[in-house]
């Protein structure tokens, strides 16, 4: 169990960093403002475009990534073994 909390946690930690600071960069308008959840730019680059679809796909994963280390695959395990338990 501790290995899945390591793994659901550094993804977390990992690409929440990594949002972060796409969002810091893109998402924030001014520091009196809406700051990370910031407008979109109107019309943003090539490479500010690439970075926002990146921060969003780092945004996601985060959170998916981190409930699938705690809740899925621990879930996943014990309804194995319950399985296992019933068939023997």
């Amino acid at each position: 169990m501790a290995d899945e909390f390591a793994k659901g946690f550094g993804i977390l930690v990992t690409a929440g960093l990594g949002w972060m600071i796409i969002a810091g960069w893109y998402l924030t308008p001014s520091f009196e403002g809406a700051q990370l959840f910031g407008e979109r730019p109107s019309d943003p680059g090539v490479y500010a475009e690439i970075a926002l679809t990146i921060g969003d796909a780092l945004f996601w994963f985060a959170i998916l990534g981190a409930l699938t280390f705690w809740i899925v695959i621990p879930v996943g395990r014990k309804l194995r073994a319950e399985i296992e338990s019933r068939s023997a």
